[in-house]
């Protein structure tokens, strides 16, 4: 039936990406105006719609370039203001989207801002701080009026770009030769004993896109202890879990491998809105369970950002609610990724030219 289905689309795909192709020469011959940064611009981003673990990307390099003076602009996905926005102390999920709102709470001292056109964001961010060193572009690979000094692809083990389809048939925003953009390429998402034969045959197949020079790097995703948000301090061994995102499957994995009891799962679309409903619904259901102090409600950082607007977190704060980061752990490679990422950029304090 799927293989079906792709038949019928194929004409779509095969407009969709006429079209896509065609804006991507206007741009790569400059017929279309691009802007060039005068710092260091990271674009980290897929050819795939869909959660590729671009957030704990951004925060891993982020964290990586410190103590450079570094900024992140995001699109700012779902947020309800519009235009170029600063983070402060009044930010919200509401104000800047869930994503940048998480990496106001991970990353003190990260300037966080948004803006829908990311040249126009990344001018209004050197206008009120000329000394940023580099600045991370939170999924803009398609975003081609900006031309970054380098561009971090992902793609995620389990839906590889390389075998994936242009939609409407597939997932692909873009063609897999979007891939040669790239100055490397990182596969997210890889189980924790990836063989080194197993990496060999993923790279070769990247490389068929992508330059045969582009390195490919394979990271994992690696859970933090839970963080407590509400009144218990330690996590139960039963657990309600709340989820928004694109893909939960390897949080349950990891909850049940560690020995967690999974009672319920609110399994919400990827950046729903949390609404006070949506909140008294997974409480209610908490209160009607016997021996309930034992059963902690637990979900993700991207999750818990916005359970804590100001206007709800009444409504939980009494109750055991955690939240687990993330980050990204890669497995060893010569030259590794860190020392490929801070070959991108030039030590702090350095003389940037524009």
């Amino acid at each position: 039936m799927l293989h079906v289905l792709r038949f019928l689309l194929f004409p779509f795909a095969l407009l969709y990406g006429g079209i896509v192709r065609l804006r991507n020469f206007l741009y790569d011959q400059e017929i279309f105006s691009v802007y060039r940064a005068p710092v260091p611009v990271i674009c980290v981003g897929n050819l795939s719609v869909g959660g590729t673990g671009k957030t704990p990307q951004v925060e891993y390099l982020a964290r990586l370039l410190q103590p450079r003076k570094i900024a992140i602009l995001s699109r700012g996905y779902k947020r309800a203001t519009k235009g170029f926005i600063l983070a402060d102390a009044h930010a919200s999920a509401t104000s800047l989207g869930d994503e940048p709102f998480q990496y106001t709470q991970s990353l003190p001292g990260v300037t966080v801002a948004v803006c829908e056109k990311r040249a126009e964001g990344i001018q209004r961010l050197l206008a009120l701080y000329p000394e940023l060193e580099v600045i991370l572009l939170d999924d803009a690979y398609q975003h081609r009026a900006v031309k970054a000094s380098s561009y971090l692809l992902l793609t995620d083990f389990n839906r590889l770009f390389t075998r994936d389809y242009l939609l409407p048939m597939g997932r692909l925003r873009e063609a897999r030769a979007g891939a040669r953009r790239a100055q490397a390429v990182v596969v997210t998402k890889c189980p924790s004993a990836i063989s080194l034969e197993k990496q060999a045959r993923i790279r070769a197949e990247i490389k068929r896109y992508a330059s045969s020079a582009t390195p490919v790097f394979f990271s994992q995703i690696v859970y933090a202890p839970a963080v407590p948000i509400g009144a218990a301090k330690a996590l139960g061994k039963r657990l309600i879990l709340v989820t928004g995102i694109a893909n939960a499957q390897p949080l349950v994995l990891h909850l049940q491998q560690e020995g967690y009891e999974l009672v319920r799962h609110f399994e919400w679309p990827d950046h729903a809105a949390v609404t006070a409903e949506k909140i008294e619904e997974v409480i209610a259901y908490y209160k009607t369970l016997q021996d309930s102090n034992l059963i902690s409600i637990v979900m993700t950082q991207k999750d818990a950002v916005k359970w804590q607007e100001p206007s709800l977190a009444g409504l939980w704060s009494h109750f055991p609610v955690f939240y687990l980061p993330i980050t990204n752990a890669f497995a060893p490679q010569e030259p590794s990724f860190d020392e490929t990422i801070r070959g991108w950029v030039p030590s702090s304090g350095s003389v940037i030219n524009a």
